[in-house]
């Protein structure tokens, strides 16, 4: 690597966003979508986060990943129709759209139908049903898109390091697994041969799982070589007491977020987040002492992370208030059948998360800082070609962290 390559990296580094800026942004715009099945104001949080991720993101394989959950998002609006065309829904309605043989069932299964009668008020619902598992898939596609997944895994607390890996390599696997296909569908293209197709998908398939077992080995290589799930010894009471602390904790986080997802919980929700995220941390602090692991320049949550961050809170804080004077703008009823309304305040709440594309940094090269590294390790110290493209199976002389 050439000097300038490296005084790259190191300026990526400092200017780069926090990942976990990234990742509470995403999480308020999905939590906003939580509350709401105005298809209008839907459509708002997924151009929202489209037009931030065609601004801010990289050209990193998981920054590629992002059409990916844009058409998974289609995929499931299409299910959730056809679950409704077939399985029929619970809306009644008047307006028939057409009549399929209904599948006489036993009494036993009395409620369930195959078949029968389809109404535009049913399928009415089943979009707004989809559109909104849609939206919150598509905000979470954003953050896999705009954070760096190793970055976010060298910021987490020491106790939380080895499940970090797993949660980053799950997290990476379809960006990479959506790279090699790209890769070789166009290096197919080069040698003349179609890439449509099933045969085409066949012959793809098979190399694609070579390089996917490849890049387990070599990844597991390097895990293994940094000292992975290695842990110091601490008494057994700080053990106990970081178990209950942490449980407790997860358990206050998990009913405090439920209660402001639903509609008639945010009264007990926000306590319930707040004494859970207090229980949880201070189990982690603790948690953190059998953790033999160190830091290679960790990230700094600056300014503009904080900017980020708290544009996405204030979206889902706006959308929760909304409920409170206009519910009826946020849910429009499927029956009657009524065009649904774009409601003012609502609606210039979610343009508040156009922020980060106006304060998080812009991105020049975008192969700096190690983006190309493999996720679960990149803040570990693996060499990197002249390219700074594919990363080298061979652990780096300069670790980036130092296990005992």
């Amino acid at each position: 690597m050439s000097r300038g390559d490296r005084v790259n990296r190191v300026s990526g580094r400092a200017f780069a966003l926090h990942a976990g800026a990234w990742w509470i942004w995403a999480l308020g715009l999905a939590t906003a979508a939580s509350r709401t099945t105005n298809p209008l104001l839907l459509a708002m949080l997924i151009g929202v986060a489209g037009y931030v991720v065609a601004a801010r993101r990289t050209e990193a394989p998981w920054a590629r990943s992002y059409g990916a959950f844009l058409k998974l998002g289609l995929v499931i609006i299409g299910i959730r129709l056809a679950f409704a065309v077939v399985l029929g829904s619970p809306i009644p309605g008047t307006h028939t759209v057409l009549t399929l043989p209904e599948v006489p069932l036993p009494e036993w299964a009395r409620g369930v139908r195959i078949g029968g009668r389809v109404t535009a008020e049913g399928l009415l619902f089943a979009l707004y049903d989809g559109l909104k598992l849609a939206t919150l898939l598509v905000c979470v596609g954003a953050a896999n898109a705009l954070a760096n997944p190793a970055r976010l895994l060298k910021s987490l607390p020491g106790a939380l390091y080895e499940a970090g890996v797993a949660v980053v390599v799950a997290m990476t696997f379809a960006p990479n697994l959506v790279a090699d296909v790209q890769r070789l569908r166009a290096a197919r293209r080069l040698r003349g041969r179609t890439d449509r197709g099933l045969k085409a998908l066949l012959q793809v398939g098979l190399p694609v799982l070579e390089g996917a077992l490849e890049r387990s080995v070599a990844l597991a290589a390097a895990m293994d070589a940094r000292g992975y799930g290695r842990t110091a010894e601490v008494p057994a009471a700080v053990r106990r007491t970081t178990a209950v602390l942490t449980l407790g904790g997860l358990l206050g986080v998990c009913a405090g977020t439920y209660g402001l997802l639903g509609d008639t919980g945010g009264g007990y929700g926000l306590p319930l987040l707040a004494a859970g995220l207090v229980l949880a941390l201070a189990g982690l602090w603790l948690g953190g002492r059998r953790s033999v692991r160190t830091r290679y320049r960790p990230d700094r949550w600056g300014a503009r992370a904080w900017l980020v961050s708290a544009s996405g809170a204030a979206v889902a804080a706006l959308m929760i208030h909304a409920g409170t004077y206009a519910p009826e703008a946020l849910h429009p009823p499927a029956v009657p059948l009524t065009p649904p309304t774009l409601p003012l305040w609502p609606a210039a709440s979610i343009l508040i998360g156009l922020l980060p594309a106006v304060v998080a940094p812009p991105v020049a090269g975008n192969r700096s800082a190690g983006l190309g590294a493999p996720p679960a390790v990149a803040g570990g110290g693996w060499a990197q070609r002249n390219d700074g493209d594919q990363p080298n199976p061979q652990p780096a002389t300069h670790s980036k962290e130092t296990p005992q």
